[in-house]
């Protein structure tokens, strides 16, 4: 879109309109149209698919260009983070947004805080990401109303080099819109179910689905005991749902990303449906636990009997009715799930681990990638993870094995603050700093997330401020803690009525009644004493 082209275009219907159109400024309404690039959810997930998909095949190449995300619970939130990306990095390239299930059913459900159980509504996911969508569109709005005032100014004072500047920056404007992974859960249902929704959060914008496959109505969180999984049929079918509902919005090259709980998760609801000896059914049930027996009179009452490797395989069944997996065989089946998804439609995979281990991962996507050279991963770098306590026992056990002295580090303290600048934490600190560059190359992952980012930074920043507001402290709390770094770190929100939108706002007031507009932003609008943050 060129801003010049659209004020050409503009003016070409103003004038063909006639003489009744004469108050129309073209320039004005070409402002308009080009802060509104995006005229609906599918233009975005069409747009942001394509960046996807460019994103990818630039990592295959280079592993050094992996993406990164935070997962944001609010639009407000979502448009914050990209207006720093924008401020502090210059670019979004290469990061997205995450919208968390853990998070809408946490804080976005009708009902209240919800367990990640897919207890909540269907519809929630969809419209936080319409919410998510309209606030980032919102910050294009005000971002360019900006250089269109300045630009104003410009002309105003006839300074034809900043007006030239200015042209350039509108131009060669870049959006906030960028693309969102969306947690579809276990799919809410059956395989229709999951079609339904699908559809309603890629007409949302969403270009990303990300599905699980546990049973959707035991669901649990991914880092929680209790999860059970499905079938390969079963996923496969979900999977076949997303990409039906991607083509039939004409998305064509929509991303859907399957994810594995079979690492953490022990039980199974149902034995799949096996034809013959080594399909994908067959495989399935190999890993079930049981005994083998030789006759009936082994048999007791509801008791389930396969047929498995040749033999009559009697799989242990719970008193809850479900069926239960051999203990060990979680990473192999990991690499099943991974490697069928693959085959069957998914383009990106999501292991869910019980910590962050590079070289972990890096052995699963090691046997995956004997079968699918490119398989590569969306990985969550959870808060659910002790990160400093991992790390810090991850190294005093490479101590151990490399012969080093550990004699004064006790391995179940070291979470310690004692041990806080000591050469082992230093160095743990070091490989948390280093993890995603370094699972980017050696453990295939594409795309790093952490899930819940923003809803502990909420909990800890109205923590410190309620702690010394109601305390001793008062208004110097808000002052010091809060008001005074916006200021001084250039943080936009300090001037919230320009980011409510209300500039904006007198902007259209003066396109529509000229001279007589009614502005907010007169002389006596304290945000005037931010004028210069």
């Amino acid at each position: 879109m060129s801003y010049q082209n659209e004020i050409k275009a503009i003016a070409a219907v103003v004038e063909k309109a006639g003489s009744s159109w004469k108050a129309i400024n073209p320039e004005f309404a070409a402002r308009m149209r080009y802060q509104n690039r995006f005229k609906t959810g599918l233009d975005i997930a069409k747009y942001t698919a394509a960046i996807m998909r460019k994103d990818m095949a630039e990592y295959d190449a280079d592993t050094s260009k992996y993406t990164q995300s935070l997962g944001c619970w609010h639009g407000f939130i979502g448009q914050q983070k990209l207006i720093a990306i924008k401020k502090h990095l210059k670019t979004t390239n290469k990061r997205y947004l995450y919208l968390s299930g853990w998070m809408v059913a946490a804080l976005r459900s009708e009902f209240g805080p919800l367990p990640d159980q897919s207890m909540h509504e269907k519809n929630s996911v969809a419209h936080l990401i319409e919410e998510l969508y309209t606030f980032l569109r919102q910050a294009d709005t005000r971002e360019l109303d900006m250089l269109f005032t300045a630009l104003d100014k410009a002309r105003k004072e006839g300074d034809k080099a900043e007006e030239a500047k200015i042209l350039d920056q509108i131009e060669n404007f870049e959006t906030h819109v960028v693309p969102i992974i969306a947690d579809i859960d276990a799919g809410f249902g059956n395989e229709e179910a999951t079609y339904l929704m699908a559809k309603q959060m890629i007409e949302a914008g969403a270009c990303a689905l990300q599905i699980e496959n546990q049973v959707s109505d035991e669901k649990q969180c991914g880092h929680q005991d209790g999860k059970v999984t499905v079938p390969h049929a079963d996923f496969i079918a979900k999977i076949n749902a997303l990409r039906y509902a991607f083509l039939e919005l004409g998305v064509d090259d929509g991303i859907i990303v399957a994810r594995t709980d079979s690492l953490g998760a022990g039980l199974t609801k149902q034995i799949a449906v096996t034809n013959e000896p080594g399909d994908l059914g067959d495989k399935y049930n190999s890993f079930l636990d049981g005994d083998y027996i030789n006759d009936a009179s082994e048999i007791e009452n509801g008791d389930v009997v396969i047929k498995s490797n040749g033999k009559l395989l009697k799989p242990k069944r719970l008193a809850s009715g479900l069926f239960q997996f051999r203990e060990g065989t979680g990473f192999d089946r990991v690499v099943l799930d991974c490697i069928t998804s693959l085959q069957n439609g998914a383009d990106l995979l999501w292991i869910e681990t019980e910590k962050p281990h590079v070289g972990q991962i890096a052995e699963m996507v090691n046997e995956i990638r004997k079968v699918v050279p490119d398989a590569k991963l969306v990985y969550n770098n959870s808060p659910s993870f002790n990160w400093t306590l991992n790390f810090r026992q991850q190294v005093y056990d490479d101590w151990v094995a490399a012969g080093k002295d550990v004699s004064k580090y006790d391995r179940d303290r070291l979470m310690s603050a004692d041990y806080d600048g000591t050469d082992l934490c230093n160095e743990a600190d070091a490989r948390i700093q280093s993890f995603q560059k370094d699972a980017a190359r050696e453990a295939g992952i594409f795309h790093h997330l952490i899930t819940l980012p923003t809803y502990h930074t909420a909990a800890l920043s109205t923590d410190n401020l309620a702690k010394g507001y109601f305390g001793e402290e008062g208004m110097l709390a808000y002052v010091e803690g809060v008001q005074r770094k916006e200021i001084r770190q250039g943080i936009a929100c300090v001037r919230h009525q320009n980011m409510a939108g209300s500039d904006i706002g007198d902007t259209h007031k003066e396109y529509f009644s000229g001279d007589a507009a009614l502005k907010a932003s007169g002389e006596d609008n304290t945000m005037n004493q931010f004028d210069n943050v």
